[in-house]
């Protein structure tokens, strides 16, 4: 089970800096529960599929999707960014942009994007000779622990950067989406 908890926690580092991105701009409670649940889902899902579909098909996907999963979160950073400067060039900054992947919509493809590549770390589960239960249970635990870690950090980051907390969630996100191309997460 150690195994799996590394491996939980290794699929969850993405997770972690794309939500101190997310949190940076300043979200509530309830936008907060939805990142970490809907990232846990995905990130439980994401290897569980990859399990499931086997080694032919994940070693066909893998590499394609690690570089769509970072297309797309650079994707939704640019998005942020674009929010941003619009709120902080409308009427002196009055107008407050969204955070970065707040939408439900935006929210599902931030989670896609951050777990598409993790269908070949499922088949590499079945390798362990763990439970299934076992293993859902664990990397989702840890993925929301993650996020929600993530997300308190940047809300503490962005309290103190202030209307610039957009634009610089819009850069971690991007920032992160390069660190997957580049295979640092």
């Amino acid at each position: 089970m150690l195994a799996v908890l590394l491996v939980a926690v290794s699929l969850g580092l993405d997770n972690l800096a794309a939500c101190i991105g997310i949190g940076i701009s300043g979200i509530d409670a309830r936008t907060r529960l939805r990142v970490g649940v809907i990232f846990g889902l995905f990130e439980t899902a994401m290897p569980i599929i990859g399990l499931l579909l086997g080694s032919s098909l994940t070693g066909t996907l893998g590499h394609a999707a690690h570089w769509t999963g970072a297309a797309l979160l650079i994707a939704t950073g640019i998005y942020a960014l674009v929010q941003a400067i619009r709120s902080l060039d409308s009427q002196a900054g009055r107008a407050q942009a969204e955070p970065p992947a707040s939408g439900i919509g935006r929210l599902l493809v931030t989670g896609l994007a951050l777990s598409i590549d993790n269908l070949a770390a499922g088949f590499a589960l079945s390798t362990l000779r763990v439970s299934l239960a076992g293993a859902v249970a664990v990397i989702g635990a840890v993925s929301i622990a993650m996020s929600l870690i993530g997300l308190e950090l940047g809300n503490r980051l962005g309290s103190r950067t202030g209307q610039r907390g957009e634009l610089l969630g819009g850069l971690v996100l991007i920032g992160v989406g390069i660190c997957i191309a580049a295979g640092v997460l």
